[in-house]
């Protein structure tokens, strides 16, 4: 965690020049309320995978809204689409991919781009203080 959060902060010190090749992505997902605590654990181990493993992926971060916890979403940031590509090729990905394919009722790709690139490199270095 400690390299993860100094590789962070180096790649926000040219903030401009790194977000402007970031790709930013909520995933909007329902999960089947059969599988939903199956689902929960293979999605915690991906994104904890995602984030110590690869360098490209700066946050894979999945919520549930409160009143319904099968409603999933996921905030992705990578460092550019080459490094999103390279983490739909990883197996922790690929196994959860197939694992939950049954457990997916729907599936929303929203592709997002940020409002003000200053304050997201202020979020990671206000959390490395």
């Amino acid at each position: 965690m400690k390299y993860l959060l100094a590789f962070i902060i180096f790649s926000f010190n040219n903030v401009s020049a790194q977000t402007k090749d970031m790709m930013i992505r909520i995933s909007e997902i329902e999960i089947d309320s059969n599988y939903l605590k199956e689902y929960n654990a293979i999605l915690q181990e991906e994104s904890r995978a995602s984030v110590q493993l690869e360098a490209g992926v700066i946050a894979i971060y999945p919520l549930y809204q409160k009143e319904n916890p099968t409603q999933i979403r996921i905030l992705e940031i990578y460092a550019n689409r080459k490094a999103y590509e390279a983490h739909l090729k990883t197996p922790h990905f690929q196994k959860y991919k197939t694992s939950t394919l049954k457990m997916v009722k729907s599936l929303k790709l929203v592709d997002m781009d940020n409002i003000d690139s200053q304050t997201m490199a202020d979020i990671f270095r206000k959390m490395h203080k």
